[in-house]
């Protein structure tokens, strides 16, 4: 289904770290609902009056009973800044839910599941292993950060392992988090990062004959497959991240 433009109300904003911002707003569309993976199309600014695309953020979290989505985002641009200064009863604007994510419900409920996250990458594996507990799926989770790891409480109560690594070695395993994962113990690694990283737990999983999908963050300027912006390279030939994924399988994008 299409995705939708919708006016919405910032319900409120947290500041997890000095550039990571935690925002919840209103979304109560029961023809359009959200799922792991996928992303919206954030707007807080007229025509003329501030950037002139909108800015694409994965979904973090989606509570159909409180009617509300949450995003996690860093700041990085203009757009993420003017963002990060909304407040409660502030007005957003949100497009989406938008591309193709992860599909928890193909997913075996035996299956053997790693998240593997980075940075702001982790957003969006929260929804993911909340779909999962809900079809009784218990994934272990590993987590790479520069130096301050960021929302991992939230994760606890969903994986059975939450290990993290920093590049700092302030907090966890000091160095990258692809060396803590062992992908023969798993049937399937999902992950969402940085392409460095990702492409080093497909190279993993391609060693030890595992399948891995992978979430690609392309920067992306319609967000509805129009205007090719955000096109990455796959086996396939050149595919919309926006409108084809974000999630691919890791060979399609990462394999020879």
């Amino acid at each position: 289904m299409p995705a939708v433009c919708c006016d919405s109300v910032v319900l409120d904003q947290i500041a997890l770290t000095e550039s990571v911002r935690l925002l919840s707003a209103s979304w109560n569309d029961p023809e359009h609902l959200p799922h792991a993976g996928q992303f919206f199309m954030l707007r807080c600014w007229g025509m003329g009056e501030g950037p002139f695309l909108s800015r694409p953020i994965s979904l973090h979290y989606w509570d159909p009973g409180k009617k509300m989505v949450e995003f996690l985002y860093e700041i990085k641009g203009e757009g993420t800044r003017r963002l990060a200064q909304l407040e409660a009863g502030d007005a957003i604007q949100l497009t989406g839910p938008s591309g193709n994510g992860f599909d928890a419900q193909a997913i075996p409920q035996r299956a053997r599941l790693a998240l593997v996250g980075g940075g702001i990458g982790t957003a969006p594996l929260y929804q993911l292993a909340r779909e999962l507990n809900a079809r009784g799926i218990r994934p272990d989770g590993y987590f790479g950060f520069r130096d301050e790891p960021f929302a991992m409480e939230s994760f606890r109560g969903l994986c059975g392992v939450v290990r993290v690594a920093t590049d700092s070695g302030r907090f966890g395993f000091h160095g990258l988090v692809t060396e803590m994962l062992e992908p023969e113990n798993y049937d399937l690694i999902l992950t969402c990062g940085p392409v460095p990283m990702m492409r080093g737990v497909y190279s993993k999983c391609a060693a030890a004959g595992v399948r891995c999908l992978v979430s690609m963050e392309n920067k992306m300027a319609c967000g509805i497959g129009a205007c090719l912006g955000c096109t990455c390279h796959t086996k396939e030939g050149p595919r919309s991240v926006c409108k084809n994924g974000p999630v691919f399988e890791g060979s399609e994008v990462f394999g020879e």
